[in-house]
């Protein structure tokens, strides 16, 4: 009888429940996409952000005791010892390996001009291939780590070309002071050597850069002596934001427990980080960009509340639209309604047949909602971060379990008004 009375809804008022079921689709598939969007968009914000440098510096320990002890600023180095370039694989070796997207090291020095002016040399890879020991291929530095330079002469400098070791790029405003042009040759003049290099680029970096010649490293290293030495290391990795345990854990994380302590160091805190990094290369201090580190935080937590809020709104939207669908159903059928009443049918019964009438309206919703919301989800992913959206199993339960609130609160009216329907009323007021 119930399944009679169902398929007998279901049919007659069709078009309603088909409004009720769109209704409900796009509420779920608002909020599909969103969640979905939501819990991937950490990793693909932290990727966009990438672009824009890097938020771990790796540095001696003597040099970074004495900057903290006077203060030197971040352009400035006091180095009196240096790490070695052999052990910079060991940064894809630690627990958060595949974290680390990219790095480069640095080696700076002063070199004096074929006009007996000086300038900053930097050493540094460009687009340096690695085999690492993990079997792993990487290819890692300056040019992915400094995308957004603009090339105003020439082309980066190629560390797989002949001669790349004689190459150098220079900025654009030192090019401009010296009358340099790409394809000219230069004498560079260091305190251990001397080299002739040429000019296979100018870039427009829009800082301090513009006035450096940036060269290979194995160049620089040649030029100061300090051949297998590096001053610093910049690393770009993928970080979660830091909440009340990685700020505890910065200060000291010997003072952690035992429990939150394995915590800390097996999530992706930018502090867990940098701590495997010391563990992993001999006298090295990580430390975390934190202009970079809190955009990211900051960033990533206004994008998951605008989703949330957008969700929110979306299933209030879909509560409000099958209140009034379903109040308008019970109104057509009220003669029916009253009948039923009258011929002894309790309210609960009456109240039951119309939620599962509604219930499976929602379900048939919920499921076209998932997939069309998931499909939104890809609109997303590929037109804003250019890359999938990965699907997330859990999604499925928390949609499922929304839709079935949203469809009882927006069926709440609709219950109201039956339990106050009088038959006496409703079928006098039919003849």
């Amino acid at each position: 009888m119930l399944f009679k009375m169902i398929r007998g809804v279901l049919f007659h008022q069709r078009g309603k429940m088909l409004l009720i079921a769109f209704t409900i689709a796009l509420g779920a598939s608002l909020a599909t996409g969103m969640l979905n969007v939501m819990w991937d968009v950490g990793d693909k914000v932290n990727q966009e952000l990438k672009t824009y440098g890097a938020n771990i510096i790796v540095k001696p320990k003597d040099s970074s005791l004495l900057a903290d002890i006077y203060d030197v600023g971040e352009g400035e180095q006091l180095s009196v010892s240096y790490l070695n370039e052999e052990d910079l694989p060991k940064l894809k070796t630690i627990f958060w390996a595949f974290n680390i997207v990219d790095f480069t090291p640095f080696l700076e020095a002063d070199v004096t001009l074929p006009d007996g002016t000086s300038a900053r040399a930097v050493g540094t890879w460009f687009h340096h291939h690695l085999s690492l020991p993990t079997g792993e291929e990487l290819d890692a530095g300056v040019k992915s780590m400094r995308s957004w330079w603009d090339l105003t002469e020439g082309e980066w400098l190629d560390e797989s070309a002949e001669n790349s070791e004689s190459s150098v790029m220079a900025g654009v405003l030192l090019a401009e002071q010296e009358g340099w042009k790409a394809g000219d040759e230069v004498v560079l003049s260091g305190p251990k050597a001397e080299k002739t290099v040429t000019i296979c680029g100018i870039f427009d970096a829009g800082g301090d850069e513009d006035m450096q010649i940036f060269a290979p490293l194995d160049l620089v290293q040649e030029l100061t002596g300090r051949e297998g030495k590096v001053a610093q290391i910049e690393v770009s990795a993928l970080t979660t934001p830091d909440n009340e345990l990685a700020k505890r854990a910065a200060k000291n994380p010997s003072a952690l427990s035992s429990r939150d302590y394995e915590t800390w160091y097996c999530t992706a805190y930018v502090s867990a980080i940098c701590y495997q990094i010391q563990e992993a290369i001999p006298n090295a201090a990580a430390s975390a960009v934190r202009q970079v580190a809190e955009s990211e935080g900051a960033i990533l937590d206004k994008t998951q509340l605008l989703m949330i809020l957008i969700t929110a709104l979306s299933l209030i939207g879909a509560a409000l639209g099958i209140s009034n669908l379903v109040t308008a159903s019970v109104m057509e059928r009220a003669k029916e309604i009253g009948l039923l009443k009258a011929i002894g049918a309790r309210d609960r019964s009456i109240t039951g047949v119309i939620l599962v009438e509604i219930l499976v309206t929602a379900l048939l919703g919920g499921v076209a909602g998932y997939f069309m919301g998931f499909g939104f989800a890809q609109l997303i992913g590929r037109s804003v971060f250019g890359s999938a959206i990965e699907m997330k199993v859990k999604v499925i339960p928390i949609v499922a379990v929304l839709v079935a609130l949203v469809t009882l609160a927006g069926s709440l009216p609709a219950i109201r008004m039956v339990l106050r329907l009088r038959p006496a009323e409703v079928l006098h007021g039919g003849q």
